[in-house]
C-alpha cells in the first residue's frame, strides 16, 4: 500500500466534476502532491480525461494508492475508500430540494459563501459528525484569471441562454419559441449552453436553430461562454451565480425563489423588454447583484482551491471529536452494487 502523504483521490458521476475538480488538482500537483481519478463508468466519458491524469478503475487500486482524503462534487460516496471524505459540492443550487440533505457521507463540508456556511454549520451543530469550512468553489477559480484577460468584441449583443434540466424548474420549452424568433433577426448574438443532463429532444430542437446569430457551446467548459455574454437567461440554476460573480444581470423565467439580484419573468412574452432592461442596468440591479454574490461567494481571488485544500489539511492535523456517521446501510449497498464491491473491508 502506498504512502498516504500528499495522495489525494477525486471520487466523480458526473462529466461536470471535471471543470469543479480540475482547478484543485492542479493546486495539488504545484504542491508536490498526487492525485487520482475514480469515475463512474456509466454516466462519466472517460475520453475526457487527459493523458497526465490518473484514472482508477477498481477499488483495489484505490485502496493501494491510500489518499488522504476524497474530494467529491456529488451527494454520496464509498465509505470504504481511505482517506477523509471531502464535500465540494456541484454548484451553488441552494433554490433545488436536496442542497441542504445530510446524506451522512462527509466529514468535511467545504462552502462556498456565507449563507450556505451558516445552513450548514446549523446543520453540523445538530448532527455533530462533520464538520464545515468555508472556502469558496474550486470551480470559479479560473472564472475570475479568465475574465481579467478577456476582450470583449466590439459588435452585437451576447445573450447566453442556460437552462437547468429539471423538468418542473427548466425553460427551455416555454422559449424555444420565442428564442426561434429572436435568433432570426440581427439584434442579439446567442450562445445556448445546456446542463449535461439536459433531455436530448431539447438539445436537438435547439440544435436546430443554430445560425450565424445562435451556436450550441458544448465544449466541457462553460467559462469562456460566461465571459463573453453580456447577458444570461435561466430558471432556476446554479449557473445563474455563476454568471453574477462577473456582475452581469440574469433574466430568469419562474424562478423558484426569486430576488431582487434577478429580472425574474413569468412568461416568455416578457422575454425581449427583459433583455432589453438587462444590456441597461440600473445601478439598483448591480447593488442587489453585488449584495447576493457577497453572502453566496464573496471569493474573487481565484484562491478558493487552496483553501480547501488547506482546510482539509488543517482537519486532518486538528481532528475534531465528530460522532460515528449513520448507518446509511441502503445507500451504502447501492454505492457497492454501482462499483461491484462487496467485501466487508
Amino acid at each position: 500500500m502506498e504512502n498516504q502523504d500528499k495522495h489525494y483521490l477525486f471520487y466523480i458521476t458526473q462529466n461536470y466534476s471535471f471543470g469543479i475538480l480540475r482547478p484543485l488538482q492542479s493546486v495539488i500537483t504545484q504542491r508536490g502532491g498526487k492525485v487520482a481519478w475514480f469515475a463512474d463508468p456509466n454516466t462519466v466519458n472517460i475520453d475526457w480525461f487527459t493523458e497526465d491524469e490518473v484514472l482508477l478503475t477498481s477499488v483495489a487500486e484505490v485502496k493501494s494508492f491510500n489518499p488522504r482524503a476524497v474530494f467529491v462534487p456529488g451527494n454520496v460516496v464509498p465509505d470504504f475508500f481511505p482517506g477523509i471524505k471531502v464535500e465540494v459540492f456541484h454548484g451553488f443550487e441552494w433554490k433545488k430540494p436536496g442542497h441542504f440533505t445530510i446524506r451522512g457521507f462527509f466529514d468535511l463540508y467545504c462552502t462556498p459563501g456565507a449563507f450556505p456556511t451558516k445552513v450548514f454549520s446549523e446543520l453540523a451543530e445538530k448532527h455533530k459528525h462533520f464538520v464545515v469550512k468555508e472556502t469558496g468553489w474550486p470551480k470559479v477559480d479560473p472564472l475570475f484569471e479568465m475574465n481579467k484577460t478577456f476582450t470583449k468584441k466590439a459588435g452585437k449583443p451576447v445573450i447566453l441562454f442556460a437552462p437547468t434540466f429539471s423538468p418542473k424548474l427548466t425553460s427551455a420549452p416555454a422559449l424555444y419559441e420565442h428564442i426561434k424568433v429572436l435568433s432570426q433577426n440581427d439584434d442579439y448574438q446567442w450562445i445556448i449552453r445546456f446542463h449535461p443532463k439536459m433531455p436530448s429532444k431539447w438539445v436537438e430542437n435547439y440544435r436546430s436553430l443554430e445560425n450565424s446569430n445562435l451556436k450550441l457551446d458544448t465544449s466541457d467548459s462553460a467559462l469562456p461562454s460566461l465571459c463573453k455574454a453580456d447577458v444570461m437567461i435561466s430558471d432556476t440554476s446554479s449557473i445563474i451565480t455563476e454568471f453574477s460573480l462577473l456582475r452581469k444581470p440574469v433574466i430568469t423565467l419562474n424562478n423558484s425563489k426569486p430576488e431582487p439580484c434577478l429580472i425574474n419573468i413569468t412568461s416568455a412574452q416578457e422575454l425581449k423588454p427583459a433583455i432589453e432592461a438587462a444590456l441597461a442596468p440600473s445601478q439598483e440591479l448591480l447593488q442587489e447583484i453585488d449584495k447576493q454574490v457577497a453572502n453566496v461567494h464573496p471569493y474573487k481571488d481565484g484562491l478558493s482551491s487552496v483553501r480547501v485544500l488547506e482546510a482539509v489539511e488543517d482537519f486532518l492535523s486538528n481532528p475534531p471529536k465528530l460522532k460515528p456517521k449513520p448507518l446509511n446501510l441502503i445507500r451504502k449497498i447501492k454505492i457497492r452494487k454501482r462499483v461491484k464491491y462487496y467485501r466487508l473491508r
